[in-house]
């Protein structure tokens, strides 16, 4: 194939308004893969946490002993410590008074680390909803600079603004590569911490009522 128009001599050759769009999108593309392998890290580890805990946690008789058992860190364990801590602070308050204090403090961690796990997917959607327009604009601009140099050729044919178009096409392309794996990564991530969330939440309540057990 001729180099003239293969896909790297149409990006070299490309209008510099849709050589920055479509760099403009590589390195949007790589920000998001990069907050898509971090994340997917992060949710590992989170996972792995909620395993390990809970088993812990199933095996404890009563509060002093699962507080021996349990891992000295972790975001189950910064869950649970915070709540006991609290739980057993005051003796002079009833049972109820500080089961109710221990469950609003674990919800206040836990929300903290759900907020945690949430940053940076907004800019994973920011990224998936205007990467195809950027593209699209590129496209745009690309197509129009094709036909306005028709007006210099004696005689139109579709060789003439075939490489033209062909340019700007590449960019709505970038704008699709970026776009379709941070989407479904999106989504995908945004699934994985609504379910832990949910963990989170079960493992609050469950504590919360040993501690209401509490004599």
């Amino acid at each position: 194939m001729d180099d003239s128009i293969s896909i790297i001599g149409l990006i070299v050759g490309a209008d510099l308004v849709v050589q920055l769009i479509m760099l403009i999108l590589v390195v949007m593309s790589v920000y998001s893969w990069t907050v898509i392998l971090s994340k997917k890290k992060i949710l590992i580890d989170s996972k792995n946490d909620i395993k390990a805990f809970s088993n812990c946690f199933s095996i404890g008789h009563n509060l002093e002993e699962l507080k021996s058992q349990i891992p000295n860190k972790g975001v189950m364990a910064s869950i649970f410590t915070s709540g006991y801590e609290e739980f057993t602070r005051s003796q002079s308050d009833s049972n109820q008074a500080n089961s109710e204090r221990a469950y609003r403090l674990m919800n206040a961690t836990f929300n903290e680390e759900v907020d945690r796990l949430d940053s940076g997917l907004s800019i994973l959607a920011m990224i998936a909803s205007s990467s195809p327009y950027i593209g699209l604009f590129g496209t745009v601009w690309g197509i129009m600079h094709s036909f306005i140099g028709l007006a210099s050729v004696k005689q139109a044919s579709i060789a003439v603004v075939a490489p033209g178009i062909a340019e700007a096409l590449i960019a709505t392309a970038f704008g699709l590569f970026a776009a379709i794996p941070a989407t479904m990564a999106y989504n995908r991530l945004s699934s994985q911490i609504g379910e832990i969330s949910n963990k989170y939440d079960a493992f609050v309540e469950k504590v919360f009522v040993e501690f209401q057990r509490q004599q």
